[in-house]
């Protein structure tokens, strides 16, 4: 796997594929810059080697050329972080950008704009991929976030670098942290998996029964679960079409001999409000007219009781639902409980936007071993899938 500590950057042009895509508020102030700092190492790594940048993002879902879409927003914030001046150009291919960028010097940084403005980013295109590829010496990926698209800039363009490509500090981190949870982790391994759907988690819990010894199962995806075990679960949420899947599942991991544990109890609600009103039940005993909105007490003590004899932790989704302030009990107790085991020697790796979101709320970024930049990328290596931002370094 070649990363920036095989190349000495001296009098080289750096073309960095960034994931710049960041949260802007109505005046165009980035309320997140999660991302922008993630890029950093890799950024500094190459002007103290004497090269200069040329950095490449997408932001948003522009339909052609669109002024809130336009990446010169978050130019001051990138200039702030990196604590170097950044330079931007109103195009991102065209002879503009080529006078430009035959005029950067070394220690110099230049972001170009948004590649979605052209539909030939999203389309994969050859000719477009080409354009990009002529602005730098060496090709760095270090766009986690989108390296699950067969996008010009992420995958298709690695073509025209042969040998001068690789990966960038972020990437090379989100690759090996990955792998040391399915194939290199002290065991024994457990996989917290929240959100609201079996289905969307399938694909995962197929690839990593092998190789966990515990999952715990919470959100709104549990009450698929206790329903196909018989369970009363009242107006919570379901997915009816796949009662036999989640049989099938507990099933699997009997043979596999992978533990799942579910929840026990439940915050229930009356409706889906903050200011409803609540109780705790048994999690196969909910009432009609009542829905379950977060896991109870018992539930996060038996939950913590597994973190704490684990080596090594996936998170992927929130237990309850912890943007209100009411259900969020259960997802704060799980972050301390991922803290504490971390702070006792294991290794907690974090993924997937809303337990990104989760972690960042309730002051846990500092405390687990790894947060991912990824949600859609980092889900599909955990399904074993090949990711083509990735493949296209490695060939």
């Amino acid at each position: 796997m070649k990363t920036l500590n095989d190349y000495n950057f001296e009098n080289k042009k750096a073309l960095i594929r960034v994931d710049f895509n960041v949260p802007l508020n109505d005046v165009f102030e980035v309320t997140d810059d999660t991302r922008i700092q993630a890029a950093k190492p890799t950024i500094i790594k190459i002007l103290e080697d004497g090269g200069s940048c040329v950095l490449m993002s997408h932001l948003g879902r522009p339909k052609g050329v669109e002024e809130k879409y336009s990446l010169r927003h978050i130019v001051e914030t990138v200039t702030t972080i990196l604590g170097v001046k950044v330079s931007f150009v109103e195009d991102c291919i065209g002879d503009k950008v080529e006078t430009v960028i035959s005029n950067l010097k070394a220690g110099e940084v230049l972001l170009l704009e948004n590649l979605r403005f052209y539909g030939e980013e999203k389309a994969g295109d050859v000719t477009f991929a080409e354009k990009l590829s002529k602005w730098g010496d060496i090709y760095v990926n270090d766009a986690f976030g989108t390296a699950h698209r067969a996008h010009a800039s992420t995958a298709v363009i690695a073509q025209f670098f042969s040998e001068n490509k690789c990966f960038g500090n972020l990437l090379a981190q989100e690759i090996e942290s990955i792998d040391k949870v399915l194939n290199n982790s002290e065991k024994p391994v457990t996989a917290i998996l929240g959100g609201a759907k079996v289905s969307s988690k399938i694909g995962v819990i197929e690839n990593i029964i092998d190789k966990v010894d515990h999952i715990i199962v919470g959100g709104g995806m549990t009450f698929t679960f206790i329903k196909a075990l018989g369970g009363k679960i009242g107006n919570s949420l379901v997915e009816d079409d796949k009662l036999n899947l989640a049989l099938a599942i507990l099933k699997l991991a009997k043979e596999k001999n992978t533990e799942i544990h579910l929840p026990v109890d439940a915050l229930i609600a009356d409706s889906f409000s903050n200011e409803a009103n609540t109780k705790t039940v048994n999690t196969n005993e909910i009432p009609d007219g009542w829905m379950g909105l977060d896991c109870g007490p018992q539930t996060s003590e038996k939950f913590a009781e597994v973190i704490a004899k684990s080596k090594t932790i996936l998170w992927n989704g929130p237990l309850g639902v912890f943007e209100m302030e009411n259900f969020a009990s259960g997802t704060i107790e799980l972050g301390k409980a991922i803290a504490e085991a971390t702070q006792n020697g294991a290794f907690s790796l974090v993924g997937g936007g809303d337990s990104v979101a989760a972690v960042k709320q309730f002051g846990f970024g500092n405390k687990v071993s790894y947060v991912s930049t990824g949600g859609g990328a980092m889900l599909e290596m955990l399904e074993g899938q090949t990711l083509p931002g990735i493949e296209a370094i490695l060939q």
